[in-house]
């Protein structure tokens, strides 16, 4: 099974967008991202129709941010990429009436509700700021 890898990916675009004064566009991100893009405006409409980034067609355009770093959290840009299950993880329903199949997934769901509750509550408290102050520490030490 293949991770979902949109919100890290899209982290990342948005943060090098930041460090860049021109428009990036959907080829320059793709060559980046390693894919095509077709796939790149697709994903990067979904940030735009939440407001966080813009595009400008034509010569010299590309993909603007339409926020600092500092007003988009985590959360956000994952909420806006669409909210992906946080877990591979299924519960079974083979058997519905079965009270076994009913307790472990009572059990199991309990848990996720809880591990994604923590997971949200914490990808909303980071910004993509505290990301680029990150970075930009890391590349100091190097």
């Amino acid at each position: 099974m293949r991770n979902d890898t949109r919100l890290s990916r899209m982290l990342h675009v948005l943060i090098h967008m930041a460090r860049h004064e021109q428009p990036a566009t959907s080829d320059t991100i793709a060559q980046m991202l390693g894919t095509n893009p077709v796939v790149v405006r697709r994903t990067m409409a979904l940030l735009k129709e939440q407001g966080y980034v813009r595009s400008e067609k034509g010569h010299r355009g590309g993909w603007t941010l339409a926020k600092p770093l500092a007003q988009m959290t985590l959360l956000d840009i994952h909420q806006a990429l669409g909210s992906s299950s946080i877990f591979a993880i299924g519960l079974s329903t083979d058997h519905p009436e079965c009270l076994v199949e009913q307790a472990v997934n009572a059990a199991l769901t309990e848990a996720f509700d809880a591990a994604q509750a923590l997971l949200i509550e914490r990808l909303g408290s980071v910004t993509l700021e505290q990301l680029a102050e990150d970075f930009e520490q890391r590349f100091q030490r190097v």
